[in-house]
Formats: structure tokens, C-alpha cells, sequence
């Protein structure tokens, strides 16, 4: 066995990634300077003769209807003529969202933003590369390809149709391009993968590095709430379903896509893809909310170099570790400049950093193909049975799955894609790579997983928390199941969810939407009594406490209920907002949830002193403390850019809704940093849908702003006031319904 040189520490080559850049967030909040009048250096070349006329027989076999609120309902002969309409409709909404999406799932990004973005690239190319890409493709089954084949025919047919569009990089899309982006999130599990970490492994020599650490406040919470409840507390006694994702808003549009060959889907297809992602037929319902197991691992390699190489141990060993030049070209001043980087794959996955002398390498589930047949054959079932025929493909690695069907069944999947793990290991932490004891055995069945299935209950649900009050009395246990299956845990919706679920009847699609729109803040529950409490105990000469003593007397006669009017419930928001900003550091030195540090180990100095730092805030931005939650908490939409600019001075609309954080079911947050005093909200509530499954489908949905991206579209922001007062409008699913209300019917490529 050759002899194993030591690793030795070497100072860092490179400066940190901003703190930012250590939050994973969808594409919309990545790039500061996208925008839809973006100057284009993209040179287009013009379509054969022939791949023209075959893609105008393709669009003389699908239909367009665009409805009263310009959802597009899409009816082709085949499902490949249906996903050729579908994706010339959404280019027709917003290319440029479709375009950066694929920009950043290829690893594009610094081709258009320049430097800065060059990490963020190297990320996705570590895990996607665009020869094993190609191959899935040529592999795919006929079926498959032909849907991947219309894809990009139908936006190659829109440039071709739409000179007027400007691709800012892609001029020409490919089939293969739609396994690079097969889940519902851009990057999915990739973007687990810390920024600053890899830019601080890969910035020079690999070498050692001192992870650092982000002592600012968490983003907005992802996520999303679904609810399923059975026909026996229904008042039709039909299955019914909450579809409740809450992303960054314009992540998704609205759409309708049906075929003669059974297609016949309805919800939220995110940009660039042609399946719909949450949603449902007339038969089933499906709703994703993001978590579920655990899904990715990291592996500890004993690194040693030997004749100028890298290797590492695994089984008393040495095996060479992978080496694989990648080329991220950038956008510079003068032109595309190209910066190589050596990137390193033990067997377990990519090298992505460094910690305690030994290399990191990342394993996740990397099936493409797989993954979009069950993206695409989930929206073509027809009952529990063939969902759960999709759902055995096991390539969801990132969602939970909510289900509801027109048989009256209800069902709850606990993530999809579960690795079989060695359960003597501590898999929430990374993991001795130099022992096959670590290795996956295979996956878990479906069966093998945690889910529900027509729970006695009547109701189940999920909000991104663990599965263990899924159904009240009837959810799974805890003790039946290793703990890499729900590495999670309860939060402030999932309290929420069971109180507005548990022992009631009678649901119509009303009632749910009631529900689901309860404006009870259960986050203040155990935090206003701490405040009150550290109050009361405050000795009378304290100044702290005579500072505050108008706002504890508002804050002790809260409801704790938000609406527009509410002033303690601005005043609560802002204090707690205070506290989290300075407790952070504090709750992580004792290894706490912050949230709980500030109900039970925060001094009463503390909660006091920070109940004045807000009230002085709220004076300072609004002139008093006393000012209404509403006047505040605005929805607003200025223009088609994917990172919104917010306004102060530009007209914006009241929302009662907040945060998540703070226990609202309806969720409304800000992660765009803007120079502004009110809130705008830009993630949260995106696309909201109830859905009755009877002899006939009976839904309401509603869209944040708008189903267009195009500011002088009716369609911008033309749901902007009933989304913010929580107001549906009735889904049109039925082609005869639609064809009332149609605003305007056409082939693709036709002219207004």
C-alpha cells in the first residue's frame, strides 16, 4: 500500500461570499439584476423551413383559451400537442422567468450576471452535467421523449413567432433541457449545498477552511400547508382538498392542460416546466409541501495526496479520488471569460467542503429521467391505485405529498425518496465515508415510509412539520420509524392546522378556505405571557418597565388575531422581530430553536428593553407606535422584474396576513432587501386552490397579483385586492364553462 502523505492546513485563497449567499432561496431572490428589459447579447439563428412547418401542423392541432382572468386552458389532440401549447402559453406570460430557470439549472448563471454568480454555477454543475444529461434523454422512453420533444419545440416556436421577445442566453432550447429542471423547485436539493462553503474550498488549492457562520436572521419560511379531508365531515360528502403552496410570489402560474389521450391537469406549473406541479385532474388532487425525510448525506473522507494526487480511505483502502476540470464561463466587461476549476468526487458524490481536516462529499438522488415521468404520470392518475403506482418510482426527494381523490380516499406521504440507512449512525450529521457501514442500502418502499391512508379522523394535513400530528390521535408514531425518515419537527402552522381541523364538520369549500385563512397567531402564545409575566415582575422604579407600559396593556387585551386594523399586532411583530435579531446568538450557544430561547431563557431586561426598541422603530418609520398592521403590511407589484422593487411612495394594497413565523396558515413575508419602512410581501400565499372532488369537479382558486408578467397586461395584477382579502374566484375546469368566459381563443402563433 503506497505510504499516505498528512493533509496540512493552508490559509484561504479566496474572500467570503456575502451572508446571503448561504440562503437557498428559488431563482427569484438570487439575482439582483434580472430584469424582463434585460439588454440581450444573445444572437438568435432562424428555424429550418422544415422545423417550421412541423411546428405550425403542431399548433393547428391545440387551442388556446384564455379566461376572464387570462389563465390559459390548453387543449391539444395528444399530450405532446398539449405540452406544446402549454409551453408557448406560459412563454406567452413570462419568458423570461422560463428562461432563467433553465439558465440557473444548467449552470448558466455567470454567463449572464457575471462573476459573482461563478460558485453558484460550479454548484449545479457538480450535480448536473450535461453529457449524462444528453444520455438520459436517448434513454428515455419513446412516451417521455416525445413530451420533452414538443417542450422545446413549443418555446422554440414562440421565439420564432415573437421576434420581439430577447433571450438574454437561450436563443434555442433543447429536449434534454427538461431533465436539468424534472422537480418543482430550481436546484431542488442542490441548493442545500452552502455557497460560501464551496467557494471557500474550490476558491484555491483545496485545503483547510473554517466554515463561517451567518449570525442574520432566517429568510421567510418556505414551504406550504395541504389539507385533505375526507367525505365524512364534508357537508356534500365529497373528498376535499387545501392547496396552499407558499413560494416566492409569480414562482408559478395557474394553468389548465388537456389532451384527448386522458390528460386533463388544473393548478400550478412552474415556470418552464410541462407538468403541472401542484394541483389536480377529475379524478385526484395532489399538494407538495417541502421536507419530508432525509434525503441527503454527507460523507467525511480521509483525504491524502500521493504522487501529486488525491485520494481517500473507505475500508482500509486508498481509493483516487475523482478529479474533473469544469469550465464556468462569466460575463465580464470586455466580453465571456472562462474560469476552470478542478472539482473532486469521491464515490459517494462531490467534493463540496471542508470539516476537521477531512473533505465533504455530498450524496442526493440524481435520477432525472425517473424523476419526470413521476413528475408528468402523477397528473394522469386516475385513483389512489395508479397515484400510488407514480409515487413507487420513489424521485420526490423534496416534497411531502397531500392526496385527496373522487372515490372519498384521503392519504398523506411522508417524503418519497428515502434512502435504507445503517440506523446506528447519526444520519443529521455527516458520516464516516471510509467504512462501507455507511453506504444506502437501496430505497425504502413506498409501503416502508411514513404515510396515512384514510385516517378514522376524517382530516389530515402537513405544514412542512414532522408527520406525528398529521391526523390528530390517529397520526403515525414516532417510535415505529428510524429517525432519518422525519428528521423535522412541530411548528407554529402545524398547532394552528390541527385547532382549525380537529372535531369539525360540515366543510364546504368555503369553510375550508376559512380555515385555511384563520388569522390566529400561535407563535405569540407562548410569548406574550413571557413578556407580560417579565412586566409584571419588573420592579415599579424600572425605567424599562415604565417605558412600556401603554403597549404591555394594549398587548395584554390581544386576541392575538391579526387584521388590518390591529395595532398590537404590529407592535408584536416588530418586538418579536427585535428579539429573534438579538437572541440569535444567544439561543445557538445553547443549542436552542430561537423561538424558544425567547419564550423561556430570555431575561425579562430583555423582552422589555426590546418591546421599547420597537415601539421607537414604529415611530420613527410611521410616526407612532400606535399604527394599524395594514398600514404596514402591503402587497405590492411595480413591474415584470424577477427580484421585485418595492416603493413607499408607489401605491400599494393592505394584507392582514403575516409570516409564517408567527403561526399564520396564510403566510405573507418579505426576503428582498429593500430601502423601504413598510413591509412588502414577496413570498408566501403564491398560488391557493380548494377543490371538491363529486360527480364533478368543483374548485376556487387565487394567484398573487396576476397570471401575466407583463405590467401592461389587464391580467398584472388584476387579482392583487381579492388576494389580499382572501377572496377566490371560481375555477373554470370544464371546457364549457371556460368557453363563457373565454377572452380570447386562438392557435399558437397566431397574431392578436
Amino acid at each position: 500500500m503506497s505510504k499516505i502523505a498528512i493533509l496540512k492546513p493552508i490559509p484561504n485563497m479566496r474572500a467570503l461570499l456575502l451572508a446571503a449567499a448561504l440562503v437557498a432561496v428559488p431563482l427569484q431572490a438570487n439575482s439582483q439584476a434580472v430584469t424582463a428589459s434585460s439588454k440581450s447579447n444573445a444572437v438568435r439563428s432562424q428555424p429550418s423551413a422544415q422545423d417550421m412547418s412541423r411546428w405550425k401542423a403542431q399548433a393547428a392541432r391545440v387551442t388556446i383559451i384564455r379566461d376572464n382572468y387570462g389563465v390559459p386552458h390548453v387543449y391539444g389532440k395528444s399530450d405532446a400537442d398539449a405540452v406544446f401549447g402549454l409551453m408557448y402559453a406560459q412563454a406567452e406570460d413570462d419568458f423570461n422567468r422560463i428562461e432563467m430557470n433553465y439558465i440557473n439549472a444548467m449552470g448558466r448563471l455567470a454567463e449572464v450576471e457575471g462573476e459573482s454568480e461563478i460558485y453558484r454555477d460550479l454548484r449545479m454543475k457538480l450535480f448536473i452535467d450535461t453529457l449524462d444529461i444528453k444520455a438520459n434523454y436517448a434513454e428515455s422512453p419513446a412516451w417521455l421523449k416525445s413530451l420533452m420533444n414538443s417542450f422545446a419545440d413549443g418555446l422554440n416556436y414562440y421565439l420564432a413567432t415573437n421576434p420581439g421577445t430577447r433571450p438574454r442566453l437561450l436563443t434555442h432550447f433543447e429536449p434534454w433541457m427538461a431533465l436539468t429542471f424534472s422537480e418543482g423547485s430550481i436546484g431542488g436539493d442542490i441548493e442545500s449545498v452552502n455557497l460560501r462553503q464551496l467557494q471557500q474550498f474550490y476558491g484555491g488549492t483545496p485545503g483547510m477552511s473554517k466554515p463561517g457562520h451567518d449570525d442574520a436572521l432566517p429568510p421567510e419560511p418556505g414551504g406550504s400547508n395541504g389539507f385533505a379531508l375526507a367525505p365524512s365531515i364534508t357537508a356534500n360528502g365529497h373528498a376535499m382538498l387545501l392547496i396552499n403552496p407558499h413560494t416566492s410570489f409569480y414562482f408559478r402560474p395557474e394553468v389548465n392542460v388537456v389532451s384527448e389521450e386522458g390528460l386533463n391537469a388544473y393548478g400550478a406549473v412552474t415556470w418552464g416546466q410541462f407538468f403541472v406541479y401542484q394541483g389536480f385532474n377529475n379524478r385526484v388532487g395532489w399538494m407538495h409541501t417541502s421536507g419530508g425525510g432525509d434525503v441527503i448525506d454527507e460523507y467525511l473522507e480521509t483525504v491524502a495526496q500521493n504522487n501529486g494526487s488525491w485520494g481517500y480511505l473507505y475500508d482500509s483502502k486508498n481509493r483516487p479520488m475523482t478529479a474533473k476540470t469544469i469550465a464556468i464561463p462569466y460575463k465580464t466587461a470586455n466580453g465571456i471569460a472562462t474560469k476552470t476549476i478542478t472539482a473532486y468526487f469521491s464515490h459517494h458524490g462531490p467534493i463540496v467542503r471542508e470539516a476537521d481536516g477531512k473533505w465533504v462529499a455530498v450524496r442526493l438522488m440524481q435520477e432525472p429521467m425517473k424523476a419526470l415521468m413521476q413528475s408528468y404520470l402523477r397528473t394522469k392518475a386516475t385513483n389512489y391505485t395508479t397515484f400510488l403506482k407514480a409515487m413507487d418510482l420513489r424521485t420526490n426527494s423534496s416534497n411531502n405529498t397531500v392526496y385527496a381523490d373522487a372515490d372519498g380516499n384521503i392519504a398523506y406521504f411522508h417524503g418519497n425518496f428515502i434512502p435504507r440507512r445503517n440506523p446506528k449512525f447519526d444520519w443529521s450529521k455527516p458520516v464516516d465515508g471510509s467504512t462501507s457501514a455507511t453506504e444506502w442500502n437501496g430505497l425504502h418502499t413506498v409501503k416502508e415510509t411514513i404515510t396515512l391512508y384514510n385516517p378514522k379522523n376524517g382530516w389530515l394535513y402537513n405544514t412542512n412539520n414532522w408527520p406525528f400530528t398529521a391526523a390528530g390521535a390517529n397520526s403515525p408514531k414516532a417510535s415505529n420509524y428510524p429517525a432519518y425518515m422525519a428528521p423535522g419537527s412541530e411548528n407554529a402552522r402545524g398547532i394552528h392546522a390541527v385547532r382549525v381541523l380537529e372535531g369539525k364538520t360540515g366543510f364546504t369549500l368555503d369553510k375550508l378556505i376559512a380555515a385555511a385563512y384563520d388569522s390566529y397567531l400561535t407563535a405569540f402564545e407562548p410569548l406574550i405571557p413571557a413578556l407580560l409575566k417579565s412586566y409584571d415582575q419588573a420592579a415599579a422604579s424600572d425605567p424599562a418597565k415604565n417605558a412600556v407600559k401603554e403597549q404591555i396593556e394594549m398587548l395584554r387585551g390581544w386576541d392575538l388575531r391579526y387584521s388590518i386594523n390591529s395595532i398590537p399586532t404590529s407592535l408584536a411583530i416588530f418586538w418579536a422581530q427585535d428579539m429573534m435579531t438579538r437572541s440569535a446568538p444567544a439561543a445557538r450557544a445553547k443549542g436552542m430553536p430561537v423561538m424558544d430561547y425567547m419564550a423561556t431563557d430570555a431575561g425579562p431586561k430583555e423582552r422589555l428593553e426590546a418591546l421599547a426598541r420597537a415601539s421607537s422603530k414604529l415611530e420613527k418609520d410611521f410616526g407612532t407606535w400606535k399604527t394599524p398592521w395594514g398600514e404596514i403590511n402591503r402587497f405590492q407589484r411595480l413591474t415584470g422584474d424577477i427580484v421585485q422593487p418595492f416603493d413607499d411612495s408607489k401605491p400599494s394594497i393592505p394584507v392582514p396576513f403575516t409570516s409564517s413565523t408567527w403561526g399564520s396558515l396564510a403566510a405573507f413575508g418579505m426576503t428582498t432587501s429593500a430601502d423601504t419602512k413598510r413591509i412588502y410581501g414577496d413570498r408566501g400565499n403564491s398560488f391557493v386552490s380548494v377543490v371538491e372532488f363529486g360527480p364533478k369537479i368543483v374548485a376556487k382558486s387565487i394567484l398573487a397579483g396576476g397570471e401575466s408578467g407583463h405590467p401592461g397586461s389587464p391580467h398584472f395584477r388584476d387579482q392583487a385586492e381579492m388576494y389580499s382579502k382572501g377572496i377566490f374566484k371560481d375555477v373554470l375546469f370544464y371546457r364549457a364553462d371556460v368557453e363563457k368566459y373565454a377572452e380570447r381563443t386562438y392557435k399558437p402563433g397566431e397574431s392578436r
